[in-house]
């Protein structure tokens, strides 16, 4: 898909002014896969010029476990993919730098630098023990996703379809005990993949802003991954951010011709409900990551926009939409900023 020449020139512009935040990406995983069969440099030789060509300041890298693993190696492998990335700038040096914060990931930019926030994607590798969390701080993780699409001693996760399972749960004691503590810390909570009665509890228990980094409209695509309209309206309240999921899946129900003007009409309904200061990006790319594991997806779905390096689209159909630059400033990466601002500095 090919940018217009009248305004490829404001979009050039705006992705370059900006500071470009994607909310969530599972770099940290890919890169532990791969190091683990013996490539190095992954980021330099695989994702570094994506990113350089969607103008991306800041990545939210998330440290994901995969079933497989579960529970007995969570921990152990979650560990490891923080290694990985430590060994990754090790070898690349002055190419990107882990960031706890905007400021530090300010200076990045400054310096020509990528920075990486890290988050967990679920609570799985601290099973119940709440001590490990501050563990996770030390090594700079900054999010807290309290689920995947799984239950776990924290909370119940929401499948991406409709599933047999039993009576649903909300969040454990567990789980407040943990959001408590991530806050006294100075972590941000994400309830991307939270079922909905675990989101109403965090809605209660959370006392600062709490983000969905990667979830879109329930009203626009039907799939539990979503936020209903109430939901979208709570978690603006409590002044977070939504950040809008590449995943065609999650875009529209009948997702064969899924595009990325779709995934601007739910940025045109968040903001009709809450306003544009609550809607990021969190594209959650999936297609460049290698199933080693030889295990199916959840569901057939498919990034709708190719990778970072073409981040651009998205921006152009915000400026088609008639959003003004200072809107799409905000949509780029400035609101998740003012969040992470809040709580981490």
């Amino acid at each position: 898909m090919e940018i217009e020449e009248k305004i490829k020139d404001r979009v050039d512009v705006l992705q370059r002014g900006a500071f470009v935040v994607d909310a969530h990406f599972d770099l940290t995983y890919e890169v532990a896969n791969r190091r683990d069969r013996g490539q190095r440099q992954v980021v330099a030789a695989d994702y570094l010029p994506g990113f350089t060509a969607g103008g991306v300041d800041l990545i939210v890298s998330a440290i994901f476990i995969h079933n497989f693993f579960l529970p007995e190696m969570g921990l152990r492998k979650a560990l490891d993919q923080v290694s990985h990335l430590l060994e990754e700038m090790d070898e690349t040096p002055g190419l990107f730098r882990i960031c706890t914060s905007p400021s530090e990931a300010r200076a990045a930019r400054k310096a020509g630098e990528l920075g990486l926030l890290l988050s967990l994607e679920g609570a799985d590798p601290l099973q119940n023990d709440l001590g490990l969390l501050r563990i996770f701080y030390q090594l700079g993780v900054r999010a807290l996703g309290l689920v995947w699409s799984r239950r776990n001693y924290a909370a119940d996760g929401c499948s991406f379809q409709s599933v047999t399972e039993g009576r649903k749960g909300g969040l454990t004691a567990f789980g407040v005990q943990l959001i408590e503590k991530a806050e006294k810390l100075g972590m941000v909570v994400d309830v991307s993949h939270l079922n909905d009665e675990g989101f109403w509890d965090v809605m209660e228990v959370a006392q600062q802003p709490v983000i969905a980094s990667h979830s879109n409209c329930r009203a626009l695509a039907g799939s539990m991954r979503n936020l209903t309209d109430a939901q979208i309206e709570a978690l603006a309240k409590k002044g977070g951010v939504i950040g809008m999921n590449a995943q065609s899946a999650l875009i529209q129900d009948d997702h064969s011709q899924t595009g990325v003007e779709q995934l601007v009409d739910h940025v045109d309904r968040i903001v009709s409900i809450a306003g544009i200061q609550h809607v990021g990006v969190g594209f959650d790319f999936c297609d460049s990551f290698k199933d080693f594991l030889s295990m199916a997806r959840d569901l057939d779905t498919r990034d709708i926009i190719h990778g970072h390096q073409e981040f651009t689209l998205f921006t152009a159909a915000l400026v088609r939409r008639g959003y003004s630059d200072e809107d799409i400033r905000m949509v780029l990466g400035g609101n998740f900023m003012r969040v992470f601002g809040r709580i981490l500095e």
